[in-house]
């Protein structure tokens, strides 16, 4: 493999991969062993810090470095402003029970619709300032080279990791975000566009990255949404961005951490089957289309903010998976899903990728041009 770009010698990469760092309420796909195969195929594996405790990350970044000497990341969700004394999950829980007891209620009849028994989810972190804090610590304190922020004000973040030798790079959905975050002084600019999985905005991948490219230079800008192969990838090269970010791809991975029936899931879907709905996390989230999103619609209830609206489905969520209930579990992932249907070694992904693009890049140049 020889395709490289500027941003692989700013990551001090082979190749321009990265592994987008997902993560769930409890635990992420990505695990310390697909993080640290990706960094040896030569791309940039990203831990998924979302549903990790500070303690856990410490062990998974203990773990990544026991399995390869090369670069990383951390990928964080990061409130725009401090909240003050954040509450823990059972606080949450107490305040949906006093203030949105239609809610409550809600959870109530759907557990009693599936036939599920009640669960809570046992993570003590939620979203907020402090938890992300502690983790953003933890990777630095790790010597972590490159922080990934996910959601949020980049300032705060920007301003640690480069005291201490760190690289930031940001998810944007709009051009806007973009120079929001360049203005915050991030390195590298993650563009991704609305086919992506998880949560994502408004805007497709190919307006929004020449948009982000234009408007940013000269900070570079990887490309996401919709990018599984080496055609996206060249298309992406072909924008302007000098890499890809890709998460999809990475959940057929042998090294990922996603349930047998979730990645039945994905093989099985089309793209009309990853949908977008605020029913889970409380943000626009594209997911794979379960029941319970048509009866959130069919509610009528309004979506209660982060974190709420996360802990009441979280705990929605573990009583559906604990029961084997996999099609009421939310499952993250792309649009570009349902090209995808073969497991294999992450090394094989990063691989294929590459040369894959090397052939459609070069296949172009043969093209002959009319003056």
């Amino acid at each position: 493999m020889s395709l490289r770009t500027p941003l692989c010698d700013l990551l001090s990469i082979d190749v321009p991969v990265l592994q987008a760092g997902m993560g769930k309420a409890k635990g992420s796909p990505t695990t310390p062993e697909l993080v640290a195969a990706v960094s040896e195929a030569g791309g940039l594996g990203c831990i998924g810090a979302v549903g990790l405790e500070p303690e856990e990350l410490f062990e998974w970044i203990k773990i990544v470095r026991t399995l390869t000497s090369k670069p990383f990341a951390v990928d964080f969700l990061v409130p725009p402003a401090p909240t003050g004394t954040e509450p823990t999950r059972e606080e949450i829980r107490t305040a949906i029970k006093r203030d949105h007891p239609e809610h409550w209620a809600f959870l109530g009849e759907l557990l009693s619709r599936y036939g599920l028994e009640p669960a809570s989810l046992d993570r003590k972190g939620v979203f907020g300032n402090d938890l992300a804090q502690k983790q953003v610590e933890i990777a630095l304190d790790g010597e972590v080279p490159v922080l990934v922020l996910g959601l949020g004000d980049a300032t705060s973040v920007v301003k640690s990791a480069h005291g201490r030798g760190a690289l930031v790079m940001a998810l944007a959905g709009t051009p806007r975000h973009a120079k929001l975050h360049t203005d915050a002084g991030v390195d590298v600019v993650i563009a991704q566009g609305y086919e992506a999985g998880g949560h994502t905005g408004t805007i497709a991948t190919f307006p929004l990255i020449p948009a982000v490219v234009d408007l940013v230079n000269p900070c570079p800008v990887i490309a996401a949404g919709g990018i599984a192969d080496g055609r996206g990838m060249a298309a992406g090269l072909a924008l302007g961005a000098q890499g890809v970010w890709c998460g999809t791809a990475f959940l057929f991975a042998e090294e990922a951490n996603l349930a047998p029936e979730q990645r039945t899931q994905l093989i099985n879907a089309n793209p009309n089957d990853l949908v977008v709905s605020t029913c889970y996390t409380g943000k626009t989230a594209r997911i794979v289309k379960t029941p319970l999103i048509e009866d959130w619609k069919q509610s009528g209830l309004s979506t209660l903010p982060m974190p709420h609206q996360h802990v009441l489905m979280d705990d929605f969520a573990l009583a559906a998976q604990q029961a084997g209930r996999w099609e009421l579990v939310n499952n993250p992932a792309g649009q570009i899903a349902g090209i995808l249907n073969k497991i294999r070694p992450a090394k094989d992904i990063v691989r294929d990728m590459v040369n894959e693009a090397e052939e459609v890049i070069n296949r172009l140049a043969k093209f002959k041009v009319s003056k």
